[in-house]
C-alpha cells in the first residue's frame, strides 16, 4: 500500500533490464573522420583490482565511445533474463534474489515453528507464509472471497456507496481513491490524512488514452471479461461487465494526473479539511464513508486533485447501482488475486506478461510469498534478515561515506558562482540536517504488530488482517507526532530513498552488498557503487522537486529569484538531454517525468568521485598499480552495479511510467558530462561520450 508520495528512491525496485538493443547517446557534435581505434587499452598482466569483475566487461569496446558496453558488454552477452523475470541486473536483481533466499529460510522456519525462542511476531510471520504457500487451500478459497464482496458490496444509492467504499479502504482495497497518513506539505511537524487519486487497473492515466496503447486496453477488458467468468458470470454478463469496468476507470483517468504533474508538491498540496471536502465534493456522502472507515472523526485532510475529488461526486449521483458493484468487485477481484485459486492468478499473469512484462512464466509461488511477507510484515521479517545477514562493519563505512559526501557537497557548493551567500547558507543548513539524519541499515525501534491477528486457515482473511492493521496504523497516526523512527522500506530492500518531509537519507541492509557495497572491494570501487548511490540521495534534496522543500520539510521557496532561474536553466539542460535518448525502438525517455533522478545521477557521481579524491588524499598509497586506476576503478564499480537486461514489453512499460532512465542511459547520461570521467580515460573532446560546450550539462 503507497501511504506517502514523496520518498524518492534509488531505482529499480522491482527492477526490469533490458533485451533490447541498448542505443548509446548520440555523439554531442558530428564527427567527420571515421572513427579511430580504441585509444584505450587493458593491460591483463596487471592486477585486476578487487570488487571489479573482469568477466563483466567487454575489454575491446572503446570506453570513449560506449562506457557501458566497456563495463557490462561481457555480462549482457552472456547473461539470460530468468523466464520469470521481465528484467535482469547484476546489481538490484542478483542482490534480491540472495536475500530471498534468506528471507525464505526464515519464512520456512517460522512456519515450521522453529525460528529460535522469543523472536517477535514469529506467529503472524508462521501463519502468513504457511497460507501463502498452502496452494490447494488457496483453491479452496473462492467462496470467501465472494463472501466478502457480497457483505461488503451493496450499492444502491449514494450513500451505500460511500458505505461500501469506506468498508473496502478500511480493508486495505483501493476503490476510486485511496487514504492515508502524510505530514502536512507546508507544515511538516504535523500530521494529517490524505486521499489520494486511485483505482485504475493499469499502470498509469495514459494507458487509457494513448493511441499506442489500444491493444493494452483491449487485452486488459479480455482479462476483466475472464475473472468474472471465473467468478461464475455468464460470457455475455462478463462481456458487460468487462465493458462497465473500462468505462468508469476512463472516467477516472481523465481526471487523474500525470505523472509528471505529480512531481509538483504544490499541485499536490490541497489542505480542504473535512468542512471543505464535503463542499467540494457533495454528492458523495462523506460522513457514511469516515464512519464505514473507522475514522468517522477524522477532520484534518488533505487532497491531490479537487477536480478528481468532484468527478467522484458526480460518478456516484449518475452512475448506476449495478455498475457501482461490478467496478468495486472488480477492484477486490484484482487486488485478492494472489489469495485466488490458480486460475485467477494465470489469467493475472497472461495479461500483465502480453501487456506489460513480456515475463515467459509467472513466479513460483514462494518467491510470492516471500514478496507479500516483506510488503505485509516486512519489519518483523527485517529483524531476523538483519540478526542473520547485516555486517556492522557495512554500517560504518556508509556512514563514513555519508560524511565524505557531505563535505563534498559543501565544498562543491562553496565554488559555485550561481548561488548568492543567503541561498548558499540554507542549502548548507539543509544537506547537515540531512546528513544528521541518516538513516543505515535498519530501524532503531522495530515495528509492533502485536495487534495483527493471523490464522493457519486462509491466506485471504492473513491478507485482510494484514491490510487492515496499515490501514488502522496510518489512519491512529493523524493528529500525533512525526514518528522520525520510521522507515519507509523494510531492512531488505535492495534500494535506498531520501524523504523531503523528514530531511532524511536511508539505506537499508538489503543494499549494502556486492556489487553495491563489498567488503572486499577497494575504497574506489566502493565509492563508485556505494558512493554514487549516497551521492544521489543527497542530490535529491536539490533536484528540481527536492529544492522545494527547505530544512524543516516544508514546501516553501527558499531560494533567491536569481538562483532560482538558474538551477531552472542548468535542469532544462538535463531534460533537453535526455528527451534526445531513445529508451526502445520509437519511444524516447521522457526528459520531463525523469528529471529528478537525472539530476541526482549526475549529482551523485561527481560528488562521489570528488570524495573519493578526498578520502585518498590521506592514504595517497592504496589502491594503486593495478590494472585500472582509482578513478577508473570508481567509473567501473558505479556501471557495473547497473548492468542490466530487459524485456521489450517491461521497458516500453517503465519507458511510460517510470521516473528513472533506462538502465544503460543511466550509466551514459551523466558520464558524459563529467570532466573526471573524460580524464579517467583519456576521451578526446571529440569523443562519443563526451558532451561539449551548450550539450554539457552541470547542475550541482
Amino acid at each position: 500500500m503507497r501511504l506517502r508520495w514523496f520518498p524518492v528512491v534509488l531505482g529499480l525496485s522491482a527492477c526490469a533490464t533490458q533485451e533490447v538493443a541498448q542505443k548509446a547517446p548520440e555523439p554531442a557534435k558530428a564527427v567527420e573522420a571515421p572513427p579511430a581505434p580504441p585509444r584505450f587499452s587493458v593491460d591483463p598482466a596487471k592486477p585486476l583490482p578487487a570488487g571489479l569483475d573482469a568477466r563483466a566487461m567487454n575489454v575491446k569496446a572503446d570506453p570513449c565511445v560506449d562506457f557501458y558496453q566497456f563495463a557490462c558488454g561481457g555480462w549482457l552477452a552472456t547473461t539470460e533474463i530468468p523466464a520469470d523475470r521481465p528484467l535482469y541486473s547484476r546489481g538490484f536483481v542478483s542482490i534480491q534474489e540472495r536475500n530471498e533466499q534468506l528471507l525464505k529460510t526464515i519464512l520456512d522456519e517460522a512456519a515450521a515453528e522453529s525460528l529460535p525462542a522469543g523472536t517477535p511476531f514469529a506467529k503472524q510471520l508462521g501463519d502468513y507464509y504457511a497460507t501463502c504457500t498452502d496452494e490447494a487451500g488457496l483453491e479452496r478459497a473462492l467462496p470467501e472471497v465472494r463472501r466478502f464482496v457480497e457483505q461488503t458490496i451493496r450499492v444502491k444509492d449514494a450513500r451505500s456507496l460511500a458505505t461500501a467504499v469506506g468498508a473496502l479502504h478500511a480493508a486495505g482495497f483501493r476503490a476510486f481513491f485511496e487514504v492515508g497518513a502524510i505530514q502536512d506539505l507546508k507544515k511538516s511537524s504535523d500530521v494529517i490524512a490524505m486521499l489520494d487519486q486511485s483505482g485504475l487497473g493499469l499502470p498509469d492515466r495514459d494507458y487509457y488514452f494513448d493511441k499506442d496503447k489500444q491493444n493494452v486496453r483491449e487485452l486488459y477488458k479480455s482479462y476483466v471479461e475472464a475473472t468474472f467468468g471465473l467468478l461464475g458470470v455468464e460470457a455475455k454478463l462478463a462481456q458487460r461487465k468487462a465493458d462497465e469496468v473500462m468505462a468508469l476507470e476512463t472516467r477516472l483517468a481523465k481526471v487523474s494526473q500525470t505523472k509528471v504533474e505529480r512531481r509538483d508538491p504544490n499541485k499536490l498540496y490541497n489542505r480542504v479539511d473535512r468542512k471543505g471536502l464535503v463542499e467540494k465534493a457533495k454528492a458523495f456522502p462523506w460522513d457514511a464513508y469516515f464512519a464505514a472507515l473507522g475514522a468517522k472523526d477524522l477532520s484534518a485532510i488533505n487532497v491531490n486533485s479537487v477536480r478528481f475529488f468532484s468527478e467522484l461526486a458526480a460518478i456516484a449521483g449518475d452512475t448506476r447501482p449495478e455498475q457501482l458493484e461490478t467496478y468495486l468487485t472488480w477492484v477486490v477481484l484484482r487486488s485478492s488475486t494472489p489469495a485466488l485459486p490458480k486460475a485467477f492468478q494465470d489469467e493475472a499473469f497472461t495479461f500483465s506478461s502480453k501487456a506489460l512484462t513480456g515475463a515467459k512464466q509467472d513466479r513460483a509461488r514462494w518467491k510470492k510469498c516471500v514478496a507479500f511477507a516483506d510488503a505485509d510484515l516486512g519489519e518483523a521479517l527485517g529483524r531476523e534478515f538483519v540478526r542473520r545477514a547485516f555486517g556492522e562493519d557495512g554500517k560504518a563505512l556508509t556512514n563514513a561515506m555519508v560524511e565524505a559526501l557531505q563535505r563534498s557537497f559543501e565544498k562543491n557548493l562553496a565554488a559555485l558562482a550561481w548561488f548568492d551567500e543567503p541561498t548558499r547558507k540554507a542549502a548548507l543548513e539543509k544537506v547537515a540536517r540531512m546528513v544528521g539524519n541518516n538513516k543505515i541499515g535498519y530501524p532503531t525501534a522495530w515495528r509492533d504488530y502485536a495487534g495483527m491477528s493471523t490464522t493457519r486457515t486462509s491466506f485471504f482473511a492473513n491478507s485482510l488482517a494484514a491490510n487492515r492493521f496499515e490501514v488502522k496504523r496510518q489512519l491512529a497516526k493523524v493528529g500525533r507526532p512525526v514518528d522520525r523512527n520510521e522507515w519507509l522500506m523494510s531492512a531488505s530492500t535492495v534500494n535506498a530513498y531520501y524523504d523531503p518531509q523528514k530531511n532524511e537519507i536511508v539505506f537499508p541492509a538489503g543494499i549494502l552488498q556486492p556489487p553495491f557495497f563489498n567488503r572486499e572491494a577497494t575504497d574506489a570501487v566502493n565509492f563508485g557503487s556505494m558512493g554514487m548511490v549516497v551521492g544521489h540521495e543527497i542530490t535529491h534534496g536539490f533536484d528540481d522537486e527536492g529544492r522545494q522543500f527547505d530544512v524543516d520539510g516544508n514546501v516553501r521557496d527558499w531560494w533567491s529569484p536569481a538562483v532560482g532561474r538558474a538551477f531552472v536553466e542548468k535542469a532544462e539542460c538535463v531534460k533537453r538531454q535526455y528527451d534526445a535518448y531513445v529508451a526502445i525502438d520509437d519511444l524516447k525517455v521522457k526528459g520531463d517525468l525523469t528529471l529528478g533522478e537525472n539530476i541526482a545521477d549526475l549529482g551523485g557521481l561527481k560528488l562521489a568521485h570528488a570524495a573519493m579524491v578526498d578520502w585518498y588524499a590521506k592514504k595517497p598509497e592504496a589502491d594503486v598499480g593495478g590494472r585500472f586506476t582509482r578513478s577508473q576503478q570508481f567509473f567501473l564499480g558505479f556501471a557495473q552495479s547497473w548492468c542490466t537486461k530487459m524485456r521489450p514489453e517491461m521497458a516500453r512499460l517503465r519507458a511510460a511510467t517510470d521516473p528513472h532512465a533506462p538502465p544503460f542511459l543511466r550509466v551514459l547520461g551523466p558520464l558524459g558530462n563529467l570532466d573526471a570521467f573524460q580524464e579517467a580515460f583519456q576521451c578526446p573532446a571529440s569523443a562519443q561520450m563526451v558532451r561539449e560546450g551548450s550539450d554539457r550539462c552541470v547542475v550541482w
